[in-house]
């Protein structure tokens, strides 16, 4: 095993932010420093936010040997804010600021194309990266980060919803009790550029890899994607952009059906900031990098195939 820090007991993080509807910086930040209590609940400009923090136990929140010690947002004022309600002691204008200060960096953006351009100071510095959902949404962004991971460089970015231990039981080909499978069906509000990666990370350690296929018949607002697995079973993912619930995932086969409600935002956000943290100590990661190559694939896709009017895409 070989770790990514110096001292992996005491791993001083920064977080960048922020996109907009993307309130990652104050969340996974207290999931590290707890929060302010008071301000939390008056301020944070996401309400979730403190929905789900609220139903913690304060005293024992903290991930041991971690903190969030800087921040940095493209408006410093957002920082500012993110440090005053995450307990965060440190703010800085630019991002290259952190560099000499933490021992790996959260980039905790969710626009795919912007991640290259955020990532590179760290990269020329050597600095770990967690970079949030989706990796990047075309397939020059996608060659490049594979390169880094071939040349041996610290770099992870997931979904929460990989870690959501409402599907857990079923992760890894746990399906024998459905028969043989015939479908599985989840959706997500907001962008497929942003969102569709939620929904296609629910259903990936379930399935494994092994798509060979997409469609789009939707629009930009109203997503429709139909994929094909190699193992002969659809999976049906929606991505409308005013959708009320996140819903159930189904998963269908010969002998029996289910539906599987996923609410437990904070279980997840927080295992994967843990399976991240393990990453930087030990070197060993939480999944094979391929993984995130073939979601990237299939994100990309489901945009390429909405702008060609529901052209079947071919994952290679």
């Amino acid at each position: 095993m070989t770790s990514f820090v110096s001292d992996p007991q005491n791993i001083r993080l920064g977080i960048i932010g922020m996109t907009e509807g993307n309130g990652h910086p104050y969340s996974w930040s207290a999931m590290f420093n707890r929060f302010d209590r008071e301000l939390m609940q008056k301020e944070c400009p996401f309400p979730a936010i403190p929905d789900y923090l609220y139903l913690q136990d304060y005293e024992k929140m903290g991930i041991p040997g971690a903190r969030m010690e800087y921040v940095c947002c493209d408006q410093r004022r957002d920082a500012e804010h993110v440090a005053r309600l995450s307990l965060i002691p440190h703010v800085v204008d630019q991002s290259e600021e952190l560099i000499g200060k933490v021992d790996a960096v959260i980039i905790a953006t969710d626009i795919g194309s912007e991640h290259v351009r955020r990532a590179k100071p760290f990269i020329a510095a050597g600095i770990p990266l967690f970079i949030d959902k989706p990796l990047c949404d075309n397939h020059a962004d996608l060659a490049y980060f594979t390169r880094l991971f071939e040349e041996g460089y610290p770099i992870l970015s997931s979904s929460s919803m990989r870690y959501c231990k409402e599907t857990v039981p079923f992760h890894h080909g746990k399906l024998q009790e459905f028969g043989e499978l015939r479908l599985i069906q989840y959706g997500m509000p907001k962008k497929w550029e942003t969102y569709g990666i939620h929904s296609l990370e629910a259903i990936y350690p379930i399935t494994g890899p092994g798509f060979v296929s997409l469609v789009n018949t939707g629009s930009e607002k109203r997503n429709i994607v139909h994929l094909k697995h190699r193992d002969g079973y659809d999976v049906l993912l929606t991505g409308i952009y005013d959708y009320g619930n996140l819903g159930g995932l189904f998963i269908g086969g010969t002998k029996r059906t289910t539906k599987i409600e996923i609410g437990d935002s904070y279980n997840s956000f927080r295992s994967q900031l843990v399976a991240f943290i393990d990453f930087l100590r030990t070197g060993v990661r939480p999944f094979p990098w391929q993984e995130t190559v073939e979601l990237m694939k299939l994100v990309i896709a489901g945009i390429e195939s909405r702008a060609l009017h529901g052209q079947e895409i071919l994952i290679q």
